[in-house]
């Protein structure tokens, strides 16, 4: 909950910068454009609040519980998390990866592992709240 709401920045569309996967490019590193590695953050376009790389690169860990369907997700920006059984919890992953399609990169696009999964696309992003939120 709280990747998705970062990623689209009050945008409702597919992606944060449009509905459809055509300015994918400009925005992120994906299978087509990303000759099969990892690039250093920033230098495609950022979303409307200045963040870079929410769409393409690595497959970002988030806080976020790993549930079926949207049934009960919280709608205010903050993680969602069982906390029955969280040893045993799968995580999701948000935001694609230089090695999926443009509908990996989607702002709703999830995926869930265990948290001792490694793969060489997958990253996380350091993030605070700020004072007063």
């Amino acid at each position: 909950a709280e990747w998705e709401y970062a990623c689209r920045a009050g945008t409702t569309t597919r992606y944060y910068f449009d509905d459809n996967d055509y300015q994918l490019g400009n925005y992120a590193w994906y299978a087509k454009n990303s000759n099969n590695t990892t690039h250093p953050v920033g230098q495609k376009k950022p979303n409307g609040w200045g963040i870079y790389d929410m769409s393409g690169n690595v497959w970002e860990w988030c806080e976020d519980d790993w549930h079926d369907s949207y049934i009960g997700a919280p709608n205010d920006g903050t993680a969602w998390i069982d906390n029955d059984n969280r040893s045993q919890s799968r995580k999701c992953l948000r935001g694609g990866s230089w090695r999926v399609s443009p509908n990996g990169c989607r702002s709703a696009y999830r995926y869930g592992n265990y948290p001792d999964i490694h793969y060489g696309n997958n990253g996380f992003r350091v993030a605070c709240v700020s004072p007063g939120l």
